[in-house]
């Protein structure tokens, strides 16, 4: 071909080789979900699928990032949505690529007004670039604390200040051990905070933790919200139930159904050695809320408020 050298000619020649050799089983895996039934619980019109991300080798990685997944695609999750029964969706910036947008901001044009997003900043942003990714559809900033990254927190006060007038929250992932020594911090924000993954309460005995009882002391303050999401990465027991996080679930639902949130945290990137089936998820997840109004609520209703979506 002209203009590529030999040595990329033979990349290209064993790149295509190896794709044609790939067998359809592993095609199809590249929706990166297991098992290929719908839930049995039917979301509601107009559920919100409030944590995903996706990925695109398009945008450069930030230097000295963990997680480094395989892309996973608009069209890929298009997928999920149809099998799942949802369309409203909100894009979250992975660490992977630091404090560059650029994946999130294409995707949410792509998913048009039935996708919102979640930015990851530093002090540095300008504030014609907050305003810029509010135009987008971004509604918050995320701090990823669990890993030394874009963010830290001397950042969360000064950046919670400045994204407050624009209606936007925080939404915080930590080890949950670390809750406690962060409560003073959290519980003095300007704006909501969401804390993903349902806190990251560590098990076992996650139900009598001291994260738990500093997560539900900042749910009750009224100002913080959770996600029902990524059950796999704490639990030591596993699909489909996940019964040792199921309890910790159950307490924040009960604590407060309006300031709960669900999520299916695809394409599940901490998960390398097999995906989740995302069918089995919902349906966890739905057991655990059990009350009709209930799951109204937390499917739809929460985040409808809090993302801004038009109202159904």
């Amino acid at each position: 071909m002209k203009g590529l050298s030999r040595r990329g000619f033979l990349e290209l020649a064993c790149a295509s080789v190896a794709t044609a050799a790939l067998p359809r089983a592993a095609a199809a895996s590249e929706t990166w979900s297991s098992g290929s039934e719908r839930p049995s619980f039917a979301l509601p019109e107009h559920a919100v699928d409030c944590h995903m991300h996706i990925y695109d080798d398009r945008f450069p990685v930030a230097p000295g990032t963990k997680l480094r997944p395989p892309n996973a695609t608009v069209e890929q999750y298009r997928q999920l949505q149809t099998r799942l029964g949802i369309r409203r969706n909100v894009v979250v910036t992975p660490s992977t690529y630091g404090t560059d947008n650029r994946c999130t901001v294409e995707a949410l044009k792509r998913f048009g007004n039935d996708a919102r997003g979640i930015a990851v900043v530093d002090t540095s942003v300008t504030d014609e670039a907050l305003h810029a990714l509010n135009a987008a559809g971004v509604r918050g900033i995320r701090f990823n604390l669990s890993y030394p990254g874009a963010t830290t927190l001397e950042m969360l006060a000064p950046l919670a200040k400045r994204i407050a007038p624009l209606g936007w929250h925080i939404e915080l992932v930590v080890q949950g051990e670390r809750l406690p020594q962060l409560e003073r911090h959290l519980a003095a924000l300007p704006c909501p905070l969401v804390i993903d993954h349902i806190a990251h309460v560590p098990q076992p005995g996650g139900a009598a933790s001291d994260a738990l009882r500093t997560a539900r002391r900042l749910v009750e303050k009224g100002n913080t919200w959770i996600t029902l999401s990524g059950p796999y990465v704490d639990s030591k027991t596993g699909a489909p139930g996940y019964e040792d996080v199921a309890p910790v679930a159950r307490a924040f639902i009960a604590l407060a159904p309006e300031r709960m949130l669900w999520g299916t945290d695809w394409p599940h990137p901490t998960q390398t050695s097999g995906k989740p089936d995302d069918a089995s998820l919902v349906d966890a997840v739905a057991n655990w809320i059990g009350k009709p109004e209930w799951q109204q609520m937390i499917f739809v209703t929460n985040p409808t408020k809090l993302y801004g979506f038009e109202a159904a």
